[in-house]
C-alpha cells in the first residue's frame, strides 16, 4: 500500500472538516518558521515534524487538533498547557487557529525539539 503525502492527507482533513484545516495548516506554518529545515511525513494518522530528529506533529480529530511532542514529558512546562499522563508524549489541543498564539505553541515547538535530543 502506498504511502499517504502530506497533501493527500490535508485534502482529506479539508474534506471532513474545514475548521481543523485551517488549525493543521497554522501549525505547519509556524513549525515550518520556527525551523527552516523542518522536514514532514505521514505517519500514524498525521503529519509528523522533524529537524535533524523527529520531535513531534499535527493530528486533526473530529472535534479538535492536537499537537504532539514524542518526549514532551522531559519538557518542563512554562506555561501549563502540555496534556497527558504517559512516561513520554504529551500533546496541545487546539480547537482554533487562535489557540496557537493563545497556548504559546511558538514557546513549546523549541522545547520539543530540545526534549527529543536528550536521550
Amino acid at each position: 500500500m502506498p504511502h499517504k503525502t502530506v497533501q493527500a492527507l490535508l485534502e482529506d482533513i479539508r474534506l471532513v472538516s474545514e475548521h481543523n484545516y485551517q488549525i493543521v495548516e497554522a501549525v505547519r506554518a509556524l513549525a515550518a518558521t520556527t525551523f527552516k529545515d523542518l522536514t514532514e511525513e505521514v505517519k500514524y494518522g498525521g503529519i509528523l515534524f522533524a529537524s535533524g530528529i523527529q520531535f513531534g506533529g499535527v493530528f486533526a480529530y473530529k472535534e479538535h487538533v492536537t499537537v504532539e511532542f514524542s518526549k514532551g514529558a522531559k519538557i518542563t512546562d512554562p506555561h501549563g498547557f502540555l496534556e497527558g499522563t504517559g512516561k513520554g508524549r504529551r500533546h496541545i489541543k487546539l480547537t482554533s487557529v487562535d489557540q496557537i498564539r493563545e497556548k504559546r505553541l511558538a514557546d513549546y515547538l523549541p522545547l520539543a525539539l530540545r526534549a527529543a535530543g536528550q536521550e
